[in-house]
């Protein structure tokens, strides 16, 4: 099953493409990936974008895309659940360019409506404790930190704080029916 291409007033979120390697690499390839396993090369972002594209056909969910409604490529958001989360996960990433303006809110709310109506009763969000920008967002977002969830294979509380979403928190999954 492709990423189902879903929209908000200011953006789009689409199944990945070719184009995005580049800018995902960019981030990945740099300290900014700090939060998320630390600078990648570009055979390991390569096979990162691969593995959340493949999950839709696998899986029925996987990762998308966000661009503008002109086309510009900002970053990607996610549900997703590589082999070693123990759930899946509702994830974030912006390219430097498009922090602080509310895409990863805009973009991250529009999966948590997809994600109720496609009958997800939970999802976690995996944040670093010093990643304070996930952090805020995950709690703006009506998510609520877990302390007794599972942590991914090999990690510690030290390295993984787990926000719970619940559509009751999120919004109600029939409103957006």
């Amino acid at each position: 099953m492709p990423a189902p291409v879903l929209h908000t007033p200011r953006l789009t979120l689409r199944g990945h493409t070719m184009a995005d390697l580049t800018a995902l690499c960019a981030l990945l390839g740099t300290d900014r990936a700090c939060y998320m396993g630390g600078a990648v090369s570009h055979l390991d972002a390569w096979r990162w974008m691969a593995s959340e594209v493949a999950m839709w056909d696998l899986m029925g969910h996987g990762a998308w895309g966000i661009e503008t409604r002109d086309g510009v490529f900002l970053g990607q958001v996610g549900i997703c659940q590589p082999p070693h989360f123990p759930e899946c996960e509702i994830g974030w990433t912006l390219l430097e360019t498009a922090e602080g303006k509310g895409y990863a809110f805009e973009a991250a709310t529009a999966a948590l409506h997809w994600a109720w109506s496609q009958g997800f009763g939970t999802l976690v969000s995996y944040v670093d404790p010093a990643n304070t920008r996930s952090r805020a967002l995950a709690e703006r977002l009506g998510a609520i930190h877990d302390p007794a969830a599972p942590l991914p294979d090999g990690d510690t509380p030290d390295d993984c704080l787990v926000f719970r979403h619940n559509p009751d928190s999120d919004g109600n999954p029939e409103a957006y029916a």
